[in-house]
């Protein structure tokens, strides 16, 4: 005869909102480090986030902020889903651990993906780790397909001398000519991948405070720009680094342009490190990083709903880095 068991349920998607923030970065943390351990990094500790940047994660998402809670009212789930008009990815999401091989991570990528999808998107992705196989199936079963890596590659900078480029920084525009560049933006993102606008980003990173856009025009059109963040990402640590978090070249030449202008944005910031995620798809783009001195440091997979992957960037050498992380 079984033992009698009490119902175990989850009600969800729920709105996530900011005081959410704190069980969601215990959620997080406790998550994350558990899967670090399974994959054998035992010594690897997750640490909960930067508040400000959860505040940038949710307020970018919007409605696709989602969050399940159990018989208790706790949070046992959550799964932030963003759409960058036409595209759209999702991270984070996790289980908590002792609520873990029960259906709800289906449940949770299931959410995610049908809001995306009724939202229009073409292109829907997420990132996981290569050597989490278990991840890999997960997703593969839930309709997910293997793309490319993105590979988070760093630099350390020399002391900047006087005299050093001064970026062209869009917080240092006036209200009249922020509004043409973000527009300009939107133009060469939709340019390079029908339909893809990372303004919302842009302008969510000024209002926040988490960093800035840097700008390479030419004679009459902007050419380039990356939006970067210098908020540290770790809770109650200090800045250390800036991180790309979206770049948009229209040729090779403007990429070259580019991370010139984004290292000069770190050392006018104060910051030895730069941090760029490449994905894997712009040969080029990679053995630039490399010549210019960038070294991998960590590498993630990319894989879309089948049927809705990745723009391809038209032929000429445009470049169009996308982080699909907070």
């Amino acid at each position: 005869m079984r033992a009698w068991l009490p119902e175990r349920r989850v009600d969800g998607p729920q709105p996530a909102s900011g005081d959410d923030i704190e069980s969601l970065n215990r959620l997080f943390a406790e998550a994350f480090t558990d899967r670090y351990r399974r994959d054998g990094l035992v010594g690897v500790r997750v640490p909960p986030l930067n508040p400000r940047v959860w505040t940038y994660a949710l307020r970018d998402a919007g409605a696709g902020a989602m969050l399940w809670r159990d018989e208790d009212e706790r949070l046992v789930a959550f799964n932030v889903a963003h759409r960058c008009g036409a595209e759209g990815w999702m991270g984070p999401l996790a289980v908590r651990v002792d609520r873990q091989g029960g259906g709800i991570g289906k449940t949770i990528v299931r959410a995610a993906t049908e809001w995306l999808l009724d939202r229009g998107v073409t292109t829907l992705g997420l990132e996981t780790m290569p050597r989490t196989v278990e991840n890999i199936g997960f997703y593969a079963h839930l309709g997910f397909v293997p793309g490319h890596l993105t590979l988070t590659m760093t630099r350390e900078l020399a002391v900047r001398r006087r005299g050093g480029t001064t970026p062209v920084l869009l917080s240092r525009l006036l209200p009249a000519a922020r509004v043409e560049v973000l527009e300009a933006a939107r133009a060469l993102a939709d340019t390079l991948a029908p339909g893809y606008d990372f303004t919302r980003e842009i302008e969510l990173t000024a209002e926040l405070g988490l960093g800035d856009t840097v700008l390479v025009t030419g004679d009459e059109r902007l050419e380039a720009y990356a939006l970067w963040h210098s908020a540290s990402l770790a809770a109650e640590r200090t800045s250390d680094e800036l991180r790309v978090l979206k770049l948009a070249a229209r040729d090779a030449a403007a990429f070259d342009a580019a991370l010139g202008a984004v290292e000069a944005s770190a050392a006018h910031a104060g910051l030895r490190r730069v941090a760029i995620r490449c994905q894997s798809r712009f040969d080029y783009a990679f053995r630039t990083l490399i010549a210019r001195g960038y070294q991998v440091r960590w590498t993630d997979l990319r894989m879309h709903l089948d049927g809705y992957a990745e723009r391809p960037v038209p032929e000429g050498g445009g470049v169009l880095f996308s982080n699909w992380e907070i």
